[in-house]
Order: C-alpha cells, then sequence, then structure tokens
C-alpha cells in the first residue's frame, strides 16, 4: 500500500480577528462525504487492527471499535487507555490510503460556498493531522482555514483528548484566541452538539452525509437522516450550500 499521508509542515499563525463568528467545521462527513468510500475503509482498518494487536476475533473487535468511540468519543482514546496501544501508529496505519482521490467525494462549488460564510474558519476533528490535511489538500480548500485542530492538538500532556471533550475544547479554544460565544460548531455527530451546546456554542448539525438507516426488512427507512430537530441544535441543514442561505452576519 503506498502511503498517501507522507509529512507535515506546520503552517505560520495568521493574524486573526478577536470578535466576529467563529466557524468550527468537522471534517469528515461534514466537509466531504466520508460514508461514501473513507470511513467503511477506516471501519475496516480499526477492525483489522484491533483484531491483530489485541488477539480478538472480528466481533469482539467491532464492539471495542464501536464501544470506545460511544465512551470516549474515538476508538483510539479506549485502546491507549485500556490496551496500552501505540497511538502514532494507530492513527497512521488505519488514516493511510493506496487512493485518497478517488475516494474523497464532497458537493459542488466547496470552495465558493465557504468563501460565502462570513468570519474565521477552522477545522475541529477527532482526525490525525496528517489525514486532515492530506483530505482538505485533494478538497482544495486547506487555505481557507486559518488552522486544523486534530486529535494530536486535543492531547493535555501525555493523556489524549477528543470531541466532545469539554475541557479540551475550552483550552483549545483560548489557544486560537476564540471566545465560546462566537463559535458556531457544524458537525454530523448530535452527541458532539449537545455536548458542546451546554457550552454556549452555537450548532448546526449537518444530516446530508449520513447514511440512510435501514428497516427490518431490509429496506431503506422512510425517514431521512436529521429529520426532526433536537433542542440542543440551532440549525439543521443538508448541505454546506443550504447552510449559506438566509446568512445574516454569522446568525443562523
Amino acid at each position: 500500500m503506498n502511503n498517501y499521508v507522507t509529512t507535515h509542515r506546520p503552517s505560520p499563525q495568521r493574524r486573526v480577528k478577536p470578535n466576529g463568528p467563529v466557524w468550527l467545521f468537522d471534517l469528515d462527513n461534514t466537509l466531504h462525504h466520508a460514508s461514501h468510500a473513507i470511513f467503511p475503509a477506516i471501519n475496516r482498518g480499526m477492525t483489522e487492527y484491533i483484531m491483530d494487536r489485541l488477539n480478538v476475533d472480528v466481533d469482539e473487535a467491532n464492539r471495542l471499535r464501536v464501544g470506545y468511540t460511544v465512551r470516549y468519543g474515538a476508538t483510539l482514546l479506549g485502546l491507549v487507555k485500556h490496551h496500552g496501544v501505540d497511538p502514532a501508529d494507530f492513527l497512521r496505519v488505519v488514516h493511510t490510503f493506496a487512493d485518497l482521490p478517488s475516494m474523497v467525494r464532497a458537493e459542488r462549488g466547496l470552495t465558493r460556498i465557504l468563501r460565502a460564510l462570513p468570519g474565521r474558519k477552522i477545522v475541529l476533528t477527532n482526525a490525525p493531522t496528517l489525514y486532515a490535511r492530506s483530505v482538505l489538500a485533494e478538497l482544495g480548500i486547506a487555505k481557507l482555514f486559518e488552522r486544523v485542530i486534530a486529535i494530536e492538538d486535543m492531547r493535555e500532556g501525555n493523556r489524549w483528548r477528543a470531541k466532545p471533550d469539554a475541557p479540551m475544547l475550552r483550552r483549545t479554544m483560548r489557544r486560537a484566541n476564540v471566545r465560546l460565544q462566537d463559535a458556531i460548531l457544524v458537525e454530523d455527530t448530535r452527541g458532539h452538539l449537545k455536548s458542546y451546546r451546554r457550552l454556549g456554542i452555537r450548532t448546526v448539525w449537518i444530516v446530508g452525509h449520513l447514511p440512510v438507516a435501514k428497516t427490518s426488512g431490509g429496506g431503506l427507512s422512510a425517514r431521512k437522516p436529521g429529520a426532526g430537530r433536537p433542542h440542543y441544535v440551532d440549525r439543521t441543514v443538508r448541505s454546506l450550500r443550504a447552510l449559506t442561505l438566509g446568512m445574516r452576519g454569522g446568525k443562523l
């Protein structure tokens, strides 16, 4: 397998305005359609990694993968905490692809859509830095973001953190000179939105890339992903294009 994700050179810090809206964009299933190919590949890679490193069968590996994501926000955190897995090795193995360009899909006119949103823009993702920057480069939107806050940036000393950890968000926002009342989180994961809405952050639930649930009979559910709006969601949209509609000065 060729390592598409190779090196990372930190970008220089940019001068930012202290006031105005600050958009915190999740990456997968928010800025691009990860459910199309990337998420299935990552899930397979995580399951295989857990099977190999922990010497368990596929059912137990899947149980750990999903369970740790639900409990900690990221499978990595559970593997580090309970099994002593090397985080750098795990992130490298499961986020490296032979042909990333063929796997990335996104909305048409994505660059134009993002540019139309007023204010600062930051990527906030539980994915690793190299993968995140490679996806942004493929999408052609890397220069639109003043910084990428990836899972490596969420660490507190030797302790790994991930969304939806509240102390982590407060700390990373202080470093980025972002006031919580100015932040707007755009995210596909409801649990992250729910946790961070309590901090006073405005929330946008993007649902257009979510997989359609299947009924017990094997057919597709008539209820579309994101039908209805939870009380902790300020706005639900099916696409980033829809997000720009009706925006006035960063107000939802």
